[in-house]
């Protein structure tokens, strides 16, 4: 069951990361909260009620809090795959990103001198190549062909160059948000239900008929769902912090790219 299980989970999200690099970024969010409610189906009937792993991953009992399927730990998976789905998106964004740089928008012979009447075809082939110029690479290219081109001074495209790269940083820090909120709600929502679960048991002492066996068994579930919050949490802040570097190093070579087959290249005539 566990080899169909994990074939199960690997299939859809596979087939996910091809698609991801077209579809739009809210479209793999809903598909990526598709695939958790269709896997709480599928191990909901393949576990059963009152089963131990269903109650410790899905809360699927009869001393639930809860009416099932609206429980805390599938809450808490629902949001960890729409987490899943972000890091999807700009893991294939970052991809793109490293692709740029094979695409030899800039001549890269060690002996090539760029004047301004070089830059308009590298312009032009940029603007023929996107419909609009995005990404890091060709935003930077593009950046400073136009303030070179205006102003023939090389310290003035290195500027634009820098404050470009602190925007772009910027930019990249803040798509994170989203996962961000997402690693940070999940174990507040354990935590919350631990919390309901405490109640719920100490609702059961009952000093004239004290059954230790159902309250130990009722704090036992109230506590799966922050063990299963930080294992989630763990999962993507790892995964966060492996794309946002993946990311960031696009930018990087992107940026040295830009300087070392453009800025270093131009040569101004007096």
């Amino acid at each position: 069951m566990f080899k169909h299980a994990l074939s199960v989970v690997g299939k859809p999200f596979r087939r996910l990361a091809v698609a991801a690099d077209k579809l739009p970024r809210a479209t793999v969010l809903l598909i990526s909260a598709g695939i958790a409610c269709g896997l709480i189906l599928f191990f909901t009937i393949a576990l059963g009620r009152d089963n131990r792993i269903a109650i410790f991953w899905l809360d699927y009992s009869s001393d639930s809090a809860f009416p099932y399927p609206f429980t805390i730990q599938n809450l808490m998976h629902l949001l960890f795959f729409i987490g899943l789905g972000e890091l999807l998106v700009r893991w294939n964004r970052a991809e793109r990103e490293h692709a740029c740089l094979t695409w030899n928008l800039l001549p890269e012979d060690d002996h090539a001198i760029l004047q301004a009447p070089d830059l308009p075809p590298i312009r032009k082939a940029l603007t023929d190549r996107f419909a609009s110029i995005e990404g890091f690479l060709p935003r930077l290219v593009n950046l400073c062909i136009l303030q070179f081109q205006a102003s023939q001074s090389v310290d003035q495209t290195v500027s634009v160059l820098n404050s470009s790269l602190d925007l772009l940083s910027h930019q990249v820090d803040m798509r994170y948000t989203t996962t961000r909120y997402v690693v940070w709600v999940i174990p507040t929502i354990g935590f919350i239900g631990t919390v309901v679960g405490i109640a719920g048991a100490l609702g059961l002492v009952d000093p004239s008929d004290l059954d230790l066996g159902r309250v130990t068994s009722s704090l036992g579930v109230a506590f799966n769902t922050t063990i299963i919050a930080l294992l989630m949490s763990a999962i993507l802040v790892l995964g966060q912090n492996v794309v946002q570097t993946h990311e960031e190093h696009a930018l990087n070579r992107s940026a040295d790219y830009t300087l070392s087959n453009l800025i270093n290249r131009l040569y101004v005539e007096h």
